[in-house]
């Protein structure tokens, strides 16, 4: 899904969504959909937060490999 800004519309806020996705989703006025929300943030708040966190590499290969042949 694009990027979508929040605009104050009345006394409510509300998103506008851009035509090629209602054309794509094939959406009309008072339909219901399902939105998902979660703020663009800031990445570099993860940087460095799973220090100490280690992973042995083979054991995610193998366990791909696995799901791979079944």
């Amino acid at each position: 899904m694009p990027d979508l800004k929040v605009r104050k519309i009345g006394n409510s806020l509300g998103v506008i969504f851009p035509s090629e996705l209602v054309k794509e989703k094939k959406l009309r006025e008072n339909e219901t959909v399902f939105v998902s929300v979660a703020k663009k943030g800031d990445l570099s708040k993860l940087f460095g937060s799973l220090k100490g966190w280690k992973i042995d590499a083979q054991k995610v290969k193998d366990e791909a490999r696995r799901d791979w042949n079944r």
